[in-house]
């Protein structure tokens, strides 16, 4: 196993359980506790962790991007309802835009029993996992491709999405707030998504319920401008007010 790929797999079990042992970690991968404390010590480097005595625990924080492949990883049975929802709201012949989320990338699977849709997306993962779909139109937004991401971002996918607009665009983001509103820990990535919001008739975010009550580095949008939240779990009384009171459908289990 890649170092990398070791640090990404230790990455997902900090993000499952909240923390991790040495000895653990050791005995799973076949390594020396040294090469473990240094992997943590990268972790801690690079905001994803904390050591402690004999581990390490998990550092939640909005503003830190997880490498792609940890966080499509994470929360897999709430992705897999929040597609599931997200695939009800979309009709045959429908023209969309899917943001290059993780969440984006499970809606897509669920979209593919869906006949004659016209999808763009800055999402490199969607557009191969999409590939083989028969009679639909899929265009990529085209761009630069972000590091560390699947995501194509820069002035020709800005372009390219503002001279579209679709029946539905669907995001997701690092957080949500009252006051704040929807947040993002990249510039480049969240002007995309605002752009997706501003080129659709309806706006979908799809969230887990991690995300709610975080504010991340850089604004979205504002959550008055949203008409669907879908998430994973059922929100708090004052969020439901807050939906209520902005006219925004929220659909959870």
């Amino acid at each position: 196993m890649l170092t990398i790929e070791r640090r990404n797999k230790i990455l997902e079990i900090l993000k499952r359980d909240g923390r991790v042992l040495v000895s653990d970690l050791s005995a799973m991968f076949g390594v020396t506790e040294e090469t473990i404390r240094r992997d943590l010590e990268k972790l801690e480097k690079e905001g994803f962790a904390k050591k402690t005595y004999g581990g390490a625990i998990a550092v939640e924080n909005a503003n830190v991007d997880l490498p792609y492949m940890v966080r499509k990883e994470v929360n897999v049975a709430g992705k897999e309802y929040i597609a599931a929802a997200v695939n009800s709201f979309i009709e045959d012949g429908d023209h969309i835009m899917l943001d290059a989320s993780s969440t984006a990338v499970y809606i897509a699977k669920h979209l593919k029993n869906k006949k004659n849709l016209t999808l763009i997306t800055n999402s490199i993962e969607i557009l191969l996992e999409l590939s083989d779909v028969p009679g639909w139109k899929i265009l990529s937004t085209g761009g630069t491709l972000r590091e560390g991401s699947l995501s194509l971002v820069g002035y020709q996918a800005e372009k390219m999405i503002s001279s579209f607009h679709v029946d539905k665009a669907i995001i997701s983001c690092k957080g949500v707030d009252i006051e704040k509103g929807i947040t993002d820990s990249n510039e480049m990535d969240a002007h995309i998504k605002n752009l997706m919001f501003e080129s659709t008739n309806m706006r979908i975010l799809a969230v887990d319920n991690t995300k709610f009550d975080k504010i991340s580095f850089t604004r979205i949008d504002d959550l008055a401008n949203v008409d669907v939240v879908v998430t994973d779990t059922e929100p708090s009384e004052r969020w439901k007010k807050t939906f209520e009171s902005l006219n925004i459908q929220v659909i959870y289990q």
